[in-house]
């Protein structure tokens, strides 16, 4: 009843900052002038990480760091119907420049060849130990049976289908060994999913968008979420921590509150790189967005009524930050709703019914910006990826499609996350990995 009646506080918090704006004169204010005022957020934040931290030592012809004692390293990758891909995931792992490390691949009940193939590979890899269960216990069970059967303190945690760069481990696991407060590290993520205009938004959307906003809130304070298709773990944080939870349906958003709301710091380390499949197709971007937007509601909702402690306070602005973004999300969708039922219906007086198009002068800001942000972000991340202002021709596109779905997932994503059973494990559900 407790976890229920926290749940409605959580949603009414944004809906009568909505409903505030909705009677009042400053709703479009609100829906233009917010993601411009992010945007600068970003970019000085992401500015500020690369010319104070990432500018001297930036790029993949970097040479990787000469770590003290070299200690050992286990890098965890569960997997569940993964047969197309697992082998060569695996072989990636295996080609690391690191001296001692382990992999451990959990086979989490698969259907396909996916549990055969991984025995196959350990006549080949060594260093690879192999776990199978014998049915579907989810992503967070899978990650915490490997922690608990992995032989070193540092995990590195990959997806099934993602390739490692060769000198990713070395780069994910160099902020833990230099600082014994900083609990997690993600990296950074790329698409290697392009043949069709979605992925190639997308290539445009991890460099600009993603890369920018963890750079930013690196600098800014706490990591909304590390991405858990690449990142580095201390864990004996983990331990402390907790672990990943069994029942949330994101469980990198989850494991990186709850290291946060124990004092462990989390870090974005850019050079730590791993190429990744991403949906190529509207119905799969659809999808994987509203669980990204569901797994938010979920932790915010989980965590609401813990942060609101003197001791917590460094968690306030990653719940204020939800919080607008998610009314953001609400009021450009009622906004729209209100737009066209005024053409027709006579609205009740009172109520500010918007235009929903912007003031000319700051329709044009608020775009010049943007491509600003796009071309300081994609200038950052061309020292990682060549010819990627290449890319300004599609992401200018951007805001048009992905505005648009994020407003859909957020609103529909909240919704499912007010309402799931408490206890529903968060299992397996198949995805769409682009096309081959």
């Amino acid at each position: 009843m407790k976890i229920i009646i926290t749940r409605i506080l959580g949603a009414l918090l944004i809906g009568c900052f909505v409903f505030t704006l909705l009677v009042s004169k400053v709703l479009l204010d609100f829906i233009f002038f917010y993601p411009l005022f992010m945007s600068f957020i970003w970019m000085v934040g992401g500015s500020y990480f690369y010319l104070h931290w990432e500018r001297k030592n930036a790029g993949p012809t970097v040479p990787p760091p000469n770590l003290e004692n070299m200690p050992g390293v286990s890098i965890l990758i569960p997997c569940f119907n993964e047969g197309e891909n697992v082998q060569e995931t695996i072989a990636a792992a295996a080609a690391q420049n690191y001296p001692n490390f382990e992999i451990v691949a959990v086979n989490d009940g698969s259907s396909d060849n996916t549990g055969a193939i991984l025995d196959q590979l350990t006549t080949q890899y060594p260093m690879l130990r192999v776990v199978h269960f014998a049915k579907n216990q989810g992503k967070a069970m899978a990650l915490r049976m490997g922690a608990l059967t992995a032989k070193h303190e540092y995990l590195v945690c990959i997806d099934g289908d993602a390739l490692l760069d060769v000198n990713a481990t070395a780069f994910i696991v160099q902020p833990l060994i230099n600082n014994p407060r900083v609990g997690a590290v993600t990296g950074n993520p790329r698409i290697r999913t392009r043949s069709t205009i979605v992925g190639r938004l997308q290539v445009g959307e991890f460099s600009s968008i993603i890369g920018l906003i963890k750079r930013a809130q690196r600098i800014y304070g706490n990591l909304f979420t590390v991405s858990g298709v690449i990142v580095s773990f201390r864990r004996s944080a983990l331990h402390d921590a907790g672990y990943w939870s069994l029942n949330m349906i994101t469980e990198d958003i989850d494991v990186s509150w709850l290291l946060e709301m124990r004092h462990w710091q989390i870090q974005y380390e850019p050079r730590a790189m791993c190429w990744i499949l991403m949906p190529e197709t509207v119905p799969g971007l659809w999808r994987q967005r509203l669980r990204w937007a569901q797994g938010g509601a979920e932790v915010y909702l989980k965590y609401f009524s813990r942060v609101w402690n003197w001791r917590h306070r460094r968690m306030w602005v990653l719940v204020v930050d939800y919080c607008l973004s998610a009314a953001w999300a609400y009021a450009f969708i009622i906004s729209l709703l209100l737009f066209c039922l005024g053409r027709f219906v006579a609205m009740p007086e009172g109520l500010n019914v918007p235009t929903i198009y912007p003031p000319a002068f700051w329709g044009t800001i608020l775009a010049t910006v943007c491509i600003l942000q796009f071309v300081v972000a994609l200038l950052i991340e061309s020292r990682y990826e060549r010819n990627l202002l290449k890319t300004i021709g599609w992401i200018i596109w951007y805001p048009l499609i992905f505005w648009i779905m994020m407003m859909g997932t957020t609103c529909v994503g909240f919704v499912k996350a007010i309402f799931k059973h408490i206890d529903k494990r968060g299992i397996w559900r198949t995805v769409d990995r682009g096309f081959k």
